[in-house]
Parts: C-alpha cells; sequence; structure tokens
C-alpha cells in the first residue's frame, strides 16, 4: 500500500524488484502465504484442548505457525533444497533439538528459586521452540503469559488446567 516505497531505492540496490501495488489490491502469493497460516492456525484450534483463550494464545498460535511454515524449503521458493528460515536467519531445524515436545503438552517448567517456600515449577502449556531450539516457548497457567524455558517436565494434562486457561 506504498509504506515501502521510501525504501524504492535501498531495496533495488539489494537486487529486489519492488512491486507496489494500490490501496485496497491483493497480491495473490501474499495472500495465499496468509491464507496457509490461517489454515494452520485453524488446524492446531482443532486438536488444542482448549476452546476459550486470550488473545496472546491465539498469537502464539500465528507465531508457531510462521515458525514451521518457514522451517522447510518451499516447492516454489528460491530454493529446494534450503528453508526459508534457514536463507534468512541462518536457522537450521532439527529434529531432536525442535520437537522435544508435542503442541500443547502440559509441563511444569522449572523456575529460578533460592531456599524460601515459593514455588520451583510452574504448569504451563507448550506451543512452540525457540529459534535455535535451546529453549521451548509456553503459556502459563498462572499468569496467561508466554514463558520462555530450557528446562521442564512433562505431565499429563490435569483436569483442572483447561478451567484455567479458559
Amino acid at each position: 500500500d506504498g509504506q515501502f516505497e521510501s525504501m524504492r531505492g535501498e531495496i533495488c540496490d539489494l537486487g529486489v524488484h519492488l512491486h507496489i501495488v494500490a490501496n485496497n489490491n491483493h497480491v495473490p502469493d501474499i495472500e495465499r502465504f496468509n491464507r496457509t497460516i490461517k489454515d494452520r492456525v485453524r488446524c492446531d484450534w482443532a486438536i488444542m484442548p482448549f476452546k476459550h483463550v486470550t488473545p496472546s494464545v491465539v498469537a502464539q498460535l500465528v507465531y508457531r505457525a510462521v515458525f514451521w511454515r518457514n522451517a522447510f524449503p518451499l516447492k516454489t521458493g528460491i530454493s529446494r533444497t534450503l528453508s526459508p528460515g534457514e536463507i534468512i536467519l541462518n536457522r537450521k531445524v532439527s529434529f531432536t533439538s525442535h520437537c522435544k515436545l508435542v503442541p500443547f503438552q502440559y509441563v511444569h517448567t522449572h523456575e529460578e528459586h533460592d531456599n524460601s517456600m515459593t514455588p520451583r515449577t510452574v504448569g504451563a502449556i507448550a506451543f512452540r521452540p525457540t529459534g535455535d531450539g535451546s529453549a521451548h516457548i509456553f503459556i502459563s497457567l498462572q499468569t496467561g503469559r508466554a514463558l520462555t524455558r530450557s528446562d521442564w517436565t512433562e505431565l499429563p494434562l490435569p483436569d483442572d488446567a483447561v478451567d484455567r486457561m479458559h
């Protein structure tokens, strides 16, 4: 919609052709990408044990869909062997580091602690790995906010976890 017009010279210097469309016009490739992300979010929504979630959880579903969409080479992409995430971010996906948890797995994340009686773990739901795979993004069942943690214990989903997420 013209918002990148001011960068035309810099973008052309990189060897990229900038195509500006008029307001309310659509670029079919981008629209298809957006539709694919929406479809993947809907698929995740269908398998989640939760049906009423906060906007931050919806945002994590979108981040998850984009993360995995960019993790594999595209048939029509610029490379048949390198994924967009690998080309742009130098991020290679590894099964052993990025697929440690089942989506929406209930865990207790290990928190920093001292000798006080404060809890040492927090109940949370797994959403996606971080880019380098060293940690995972969780939604805390206490606060509803995203947590990034590298240590956790997988547990069966307790009955009250669904109620707490709602």
